[in-house]
Parts: structure tokens; C-alpha cells; sequence
């Protein structure tokens, strides 16, 4: 599998990325392994978790694998810390509970360090610069090799990335984690744009709209797939609209003139948008991964992806577009 440097840093990541929000919960450890081989095998290495996926259970169950099926040094291991489980505050990004959380994380994952560590999102309790502090001081201890933030809109990212390429010491932010998809592009209005000029490489999450760019809920939701499981229907409903279907189509249609699946068409293009590091895939089982990851040899024509650019494009008036014009 091709690999990409990760903004402007030295961390190579493979083109693709291995997502485990399911692990330990949805995916069992059998299953899980069978993920994990079917990713290094083609080439993979970057492999993403969170300390709240299934409460740790997503970090332990990597730690297992990594200690007993591929080795340690062929993965670029991403974690991520910060949400926590309180109805009154969503995120704590605390210096304290953040290198708290990272201590725990390393625990579960068996590992002496993370090679990506990231802030899972902005705190507006918590004054950025603890928050950034906490990066500093994990990369400077050995337990983070580079880091990145997560869920971070264009004025939050800016921020934190100017501020720490603004003094010797601080560590350039390597990456920031967005939804961004054909049927969620709101990254592009300003998040991307700094990204790009602050040279901050993209890791687009549900890089398949969730699931429903497959096509796979045309007809209606089938019982075995994450918009009909319990705990995982209200992630998937908004993006079973009317907008979202006649994106569909159009990715169908593509799909079909090129002789080629729907994933492949919507993965293809999310892949290969400019800012772009690697889209994080999540999937059920071993040969769902193995359909994503035969995409490498794929590169959509660049009439097909103005095509898919045009059925999809997202409103940016006023003033992210010219005002002289409007």
C-alpha cells in the first residue's frame, strides 16, 4: 500500500487507515485479528483508537493483537483522549486528566508509546494552551511520537497549529481526524483550508458516510448492518435523507460505468482530495476490509470525480467564496 507523510512531518502513514471504534464491543477478538492480519497483510499500518471505544475495551483488545499476532514496529498505533463518559461535561482536555488518560491508554495497548496521540476534541472548559501543553510534554517523555487534534473546527485548528509551531520546543500538530465524505464535506468550508496552509495532514473518519455510500441501504436497512444494530442506528439515520440518496445514486452510477463497487467510487475520491492523509475504514469483518482495501489500484477519471463533486457540493457562500461576487 502507498504511503503518505502526515503533514508536513516526517510520519509516514499507509493511504488507508484501520479504524477500531467497534472493537470489543460489535467485534469480538477472533474477528478483530482476522482485521488486523487482513490490514498488515496489504501493506497497512496506521490502525486508530480512542480510550472510549467500548470504555477501553477498543485499546486492550489492540494491545492483545499486538503483542500476539503483528508486531509492535509495523504499526503506526493512533490513540485519542479527552471525551469522557459525563453528561455534564462531554470532554475534559485538562493537562491533568489528559496525561492521565494517555498513562491508561499505553496500559491497555501494552506499548511504551503511541506514535500518533490526539486530542479527541475541543474543551472550551480547559484554555487551549494546558491543552497543547499536555501534547508537549507527552511527545518530550517518549510516550507520543507525534500529535494531533480531532473534531476541531477551522478557528480551533488554526489556533492550536499556529500556536505550536510558534516557539522552539512545541510540538507541530502532525494531523487533525474529521468526518469528510461525499455526504459530509463541511470540512472543506475551513477546517481543510488551514489544514492545508498550516500544513496539517487530514484523517477523514466514516470516509463511506457511514456506511451508506456502499449503497447497501438503498432498498431499505438490512438487519446486520450498523444502521440496523441498537446502539448504532441513530449514528447512521442522518444520512438516510433525500439529499443523501441522490448522492447515492449518483456514486452508483459512477460505480457502474466503471465497472467497480460503490465503496470503491466513494472511497477513491475521499482518498485522493487534496490535504488528505488517509481515510480511516471501519468494518464488521475481515472480507469487508478486504473489499475496502482492493481501492489501491483505483483512481476515479477526472471526469467522474467533477461528477461526484457537482451531485454533492456543499453551499459556502458568504465569505468563504469571493464576496465580490455575491
Amino acid at each position: 500500500m502507498e504511503q503518505r507523510h502526515l503533514g508536513r512531518t516526517g510520519l509516514r502513514v499507509s493511504r488507508l487507515g484501520l479504524g477500531t471504534l467497534t472493537w470489543g464491543r460489535d467485534v469480538e477478538e477472533r474477528e478483530a485479528a482476522d482485521q488486523l492480519k487482513t490490514f498488515w497483510e496489504a501493506g497497512g499500518t496506521l490502525v486508530d483508537t480512542a480510550d472510549v471505544y467500548a470504555d477501553g475495551g477498543s485499546e486492550y483488545l489492540l494491545g492483545r493483537l499486538l503483542e500476539n499476532l503483528v508486531p509492535r514496529d509495523d504499526l503506526v498505533i493512533a490513540t485519542k483522549a479527552g471525551s469522557v463518559p459525563d453528561p455534564d461535561r462531554r470532554f475534559d482536555c485538562s493537562r491533568g486528566h489528559l496525561l492521565s488518560a494517555l498513562d491508561a491508554s499505553l496500559h491497555r495497548l501494552g506499548t511504551d508509546h503511541v506514535d500518533l496521540w490526539q486530542v479527541h476534541a475541543f474543551d472550551p472548559a480547559t484554555p487551549l494552551d494546558e491543552t497543547l501543553q499536555a501534547l508537549d510534554i507527552a511527545v518530550a517523555s517518549g510516550r507520543a511520537r507525534y500529535a494531533g487534534v480531532s473534531n476541531f473546527c477551522g478557528w480551533q485548528l488554526a489556533k492550536a497549529a499556529t500556536w505550536q509551531s510558534g516557539a522552539v520546543g512545541r510540538t507541530r500538530l502532525a494531523g487533525v481526524q474529521m468526518e469528510y465524505s461525499l455526504l459530509q464535506r463541511g470540512v472543506e468550508r475551513e477546517v481543510l483550508p488551514a489544514a492545508l496552509d498550516l500544513g496539517v495532514g487530514l484523517l477523514p473518519s466514516s470516509p463511506l458516510g457511514r456506511g451508506v455510500l456502499t449503497g447497501k441501504y438503498r432498498n431499505g436497512t438490512p438487519a446486520d448492518s450498523r444502521g440496523g444494530s441498537e446502539h448504532m442506528a441513530a449514528f447512521v439515520a442522518p444520512y438516510l435523507d433525500e439529499t443523501a440518496r441522490r448522492i447515492v445514486d449518483a456514486v452508483v452510477t459512477a460505480a457502474d460505468g466503471l465497472a467497480v463497487s460503490p465503496l470503491h467510487a466513494a472511497l477513491a475520491w475521499v482518498r485522493d482530495r487534496p490535504g488528505v492523509a488517509a481515510p480511516i475504514l471501519g468494518a464488521r469483518t475481515a472480507q469487508q476490509l478486504s473489499q475496502a482495501l482492493s481501492v489501491e489500484a483505483l483512481t476515479l477519471p477526472d471526469e467522474i470525480n467533477q461528477a461526484l463533486d457537482d451531485v454533492s457540493a456543499p453551499v459556502h457562500r458568504y465569505p468563504d467564496h469571493d464576496w465580490s461576487t455575491l
